[in-house]
């Protein structure tokens, strides 16, 4: 796969986004640029104002929607707000006006999202499989399977990451760290270069253990026509 130049990646943050899953392929990112200063990530949000995410910890946003930033992947992290943004048409507008070059990519509930919206029908994906105390209860659902009742079309994977050409769904919170380097790779980096931000990052056992744990729907598209 040829590389892409200058990959820009664009997190979504919203009330009560959970810290890891938004932190970890922006960490990710952070590291990578130590080796190749074109790399960005940098956080979206429907307003230039600040967000405060789960536990309080407040993030000022670098665009808002309105400014329609250029970039080759959008990521939608999930949390407790995840729940509200099911309903948030202009989230949801933003996103069908994304280019078909741009990935479409989530981490734990931020599937729910693109399930919500009808596009992951016919396509695998993947979503929190431990729930907490909250979501153990009734009436709370195991996330993964309350994926399956938003998206009933959707084919169910429990792999850490499925990619399913322009759309990339990672599994649990920390999944995160895993859909950074995946994304890494669907930007043409090659398994070197990758293994060596996770070296940097003090994660290569991990790295390692879960290198494999990634489902290919089809051939891996080239990121930009």
């Amino acid at each position: 796969m040829a590389r892409v130049s200058g990959f820009r990646l664009g997190i979504y943050v919203f009330k009560d986004a959970e810290i890891v899953d938004f932190a970890a392929p922006h960490g990710v990112f952070s590291v990578a640029r130590r080796f190749d200063p074109e790399l960005e990530a940098f956080l979206i949000a429907d307003a230039m104002r600040p967000v405060q995410t789960q536990a309080g910890f407040t993030v000022l946003p670098n665009y808002s929607f309105a400014d329609q930033p250029a970039m080759d992947a959008f990521l939608v992290p999930g949390g407790f707000g995840t729940r509200q943004e099911l309903n948030n048409r202009r989230l949801h507008e933003f996103i069908r006006s994304l280019p078909p070059t741009c990935l479409l990519t989530s981490v734990c509930t931020g599937s729910w999202v693109y399930g919500k919206m009808g596009l992951l029908d016919g396509l695998p994906a993947t979503n929190r499989k431990e729930p907490d105390r909250v979501e153990m209860n009734p009436p709370g659902m195991v996330p993964i399977d309350r994926l399956k009742q938003i998206a009933p079309a959707c084919v169910i994977s429990r792999a850490r990451v499925v990619d399913a050409g322009r759309i990339i769904t990672a599994g649990g919170i920390t999944s995160g760290m895993e859909m950074g380097f995946h994304l890494l790779r669907r930007a043409g980096y090659d398994d070197n270069f990758i293994s060596e931000v996770a070296r940097v990052m003090e994660y290569s056992r991990a790295f390692e253990l879960y290198r494999d744990d990634v489902e290919l729907a089809k051939p891996v598209a080239e990121v930009r026509s």
